[in-house]
């Protein structure tokens, strides 16, 4: 049996994971010196590479001095927890990478707490230690202070450190040391992540971690061998958590991770991290076994969802020109597929049978479904995404999810985050000097407060803040949060808009449309100056008289309008509103087209 090491990399957002296993990769000769490769190759999936994070998490491979290390890269933003926790069941061991600057942040406490609570040793690198604003020595202070505070044992506080630098591939015990290659960290994780402990000869077991869909394979089932030995098409049947029988199989095709790519196996024995084929009905948390095991392997319960959104067939006028996927019965579909492989995701179905509640972590996991979505040809309409209520079962108080908030911004900026925050019911914790003229603040804030609040943020620290945050607990419900925006421009016919008609509505407010784009009758088009909203025609063209020529409107100068993302959008409209999204295009509209429907329900509301 060979030597084996299973090891998953945990931190922040942007600490370096990804990059760390490139480099290890490399180090390793798993690539070839020829060979053309990706920058941060882990990072396969297209919005991955676009948006710079790690969404999924992916298992590789690779080949140290006869040892073989199983490395997961897991996700390091807060919406994507739900993938970290089931990782951290299937390894022996973690590197907790921590940025040299930063320091720990909200992401670092949230996946250390897990990986603790689990009996994990981590192994601590320094990452980025060859910045010019690194702070090593404090930072290393910091992530002692976090373990003591997580109730860290005594043997998971004795952890080797490292210091790095990912990018430039070298890694030293101390930083005076020669800066030359990843040697250390190789022979820091051989040392002191222990072998998988296993037992060859009990009947074969493993416990499904991940699922994804292949092309050419089907429902592809990953996961490590608990115990026994996995062979090539062996009968066998899954479990689920109660011990049900699911669905009895063969294993038609067995994968292994070898470096980037899953190759073909015969057979894998009890330790290792595979890959499995040809089994219909088992999805995450379920256990594959031989027909003679009883019992399933206890999976780790999830973190609830916090943000609820709906999602429901686009009805606009100018739905179905753009998406090839637009039934309610393809929307459905779709959903209940990710929730299958995402267990973090839950739906469920509206009475009216169009529409659908889709649960999750946060903004941007299910801004990133949409945008998938989006991508695959779908056209739909989706709400303001709301928190999740829960009630007390012992005083029946209503509760509501509160969010551990750490911004880290200049002195200059930090009295309007303070005062933002106060708005949105935030109660500050700690505010501390974070060097370099910066301070770190942390608040802890109702989890509806904080929907639209990143963008507002950006703008209110000139770009210049960072704002992380991470699920603290559901708290007794702090009460109502005033209305932040203003009221909005809605345009009142159906057409194209005219650079004349919105010239001369340009001192009403900003505008979210161009001259020539298509609107509709309720379809939101700006913003207006003041706290109502506020109907307007943008297809008013100028009047030909004989005194007037028909000019071609060259000496109309409009300010560019103001262009949103689609988190940007969910968290900008209101609960009467809906962003409109097609695979060309995101539109804001009121869920009510009609002004007069509009206006029966609004004197109703104040009935």
């Amino acid at each position: 049996m060979m030597n084996l090491r299973n090891i998953a990399i945990i931190a922040h957002v942007d600490h370096g994971k990804t990059t760390l296993v490139d480099t290890l990769f490399r180090q390793s000769g798993t690539f070839r010196d020829n060979q053309i490769v990706a920058e941060r190759a882990m990072d396969s999936n297209e919005l991955e590479r676009e948006r710079g994070i790690t969404i999924l998490a992916k298992c590789t491979s690779i080949q140290w001095e006869g040892v073989r290390l199983n490395i997961v890269d897991t996700p390091g933003h807060a919406d994507f927890g739900g993938e970290v926790e089931r990782i951290l069941s299937m390894v022996d061991g973690v590197i907790l990478l921590v940025d040299a600057a930063e320091g720990p942040m909200p992401q670092t406490k949230f996946v250390v707490m897990k990986a603790l609570k689990l009996g994990l040793r981590p192994i601590v690198v320094i990452n980025k230690a060859d910045r010019p604003d690194s702070r090593a020595d404090e930072v290393v202070d910091e992530i002692f202070d976090l373990f003591v505070a997580l109730e860290a044992n005594e043997k998971q506080l004795d952890f080797p450190l490292l210091f790095a630098s990912a990018k430039q591939g070298w890694a030293v015990r101390h930083l005076k040391d020669d800066h030359e290659s990843l040697t250390p960290l190789f022979e820091a994780i051989v040392d002191y992540v222990p072998a998988p402990h296993v037992e060859v000869d009990a009947p074969f077991s493993m416990l499904v971690t991940t699922l994804e869909a292949d092309p050419y394979l089907g429902r592809v089932l990953t996961g490590r061998i608990q115990t026994g030995i996995a062979r090539l098409n062996m009968p066998v049947k899954t479990l689920n958590g109660s011990g049900q029988i699911l669905e009895t199989s063969k294993l038609t095709k067995l994968l292994a991770f070898r470096g980037l790519k899953r190759e073909p196996i015969e057979e894998a024995s009890a330790g290792d991290i595979i890959a499995v084929a040809g089994l219909e009905h088992t999805t995450v948390a379920d256990t594959i076994c031989s027909l003679e095991v009883t019992e399933a392997i206890p999976a780790l319960p999830i973190d609830p969802p916090t943000l609820v959104m709906t999602f429901s067939i686009n009805d606009s006028p100018l739905a179905g020109r753009e998406g090839k996927k637009v039934t309610s019965r393809m929307i459905r579909d779709r959903l209940f597929q990710e929730a299958e492989s995402n267990v973090t995701i839950q739906i469920r179905e509206n009475d009216e049978k169009d529409s659908f509640e889709v649960a999750g972590r946060g903004e941007l996991q299910l801004g990133v479904l949409i945008e998938t979505m989006r991508r695959e040809g779908f056209e739909l309409s989706v709400s303001r995404p709301r928190v999740v209520y829960k009630n007390d079962p012992e005083t029946g108080q209503r509760l509501e999810p509160i969010e551990e908030v750490q911004i880290d911004v200049d002195e200059e900026f930090s009295g309007i985050v303070v005062e933002k925050m106060g708005l949105r019911k935030g109660e500050m914790r700690d505010m501390r000097p974070s060097g370099g003229g910066k301070n770190r603040i942390t608040f802890l804030a109702p989890a509806r407060g904080l929907i639209g609040y990143q963008g507002e943020f950006m703008t209110d620290t000139r770009g210049t803040g960072v704002m992380s945050r991470v699920f603290h607990a559901y708290a007794p419900y702090k009460g109502s949060i005033s209305k932040q925006r203003n009221g909005v421009l809605i345009a009142t016919d159906t057409g194209k808009a005219v650079a004349y008609a919105l010239f001369n509505l340009e001192d009403r407010g900003i505008f979210f449309i161009n001259p020539g784009d298509e609107v509709y009758n309720g379809m939101i088009i700006g913003e207006n100056n003041r706290q109502q909203d506020l109907e307007v025609n943008p297809l008013k063209a100028k009047q030909l008289t004989n005194v007037r020529a028909a000019g071609k409107d060259e000496a109309i100068r409009l300010t560019p309008p103001k262009s949103m993302t689609l988190e940007q959008a969910m968290s900008y409209i209101e609960d009467d509103e809906l962003v409109e999204v097609t695979p060309l295009n995101i539109r804001l509209r009121k869920r009510y087209l009609d002004p007069n429907e509009r206006k029966r329900l609004s004197r109703q509301k104040e009935d």
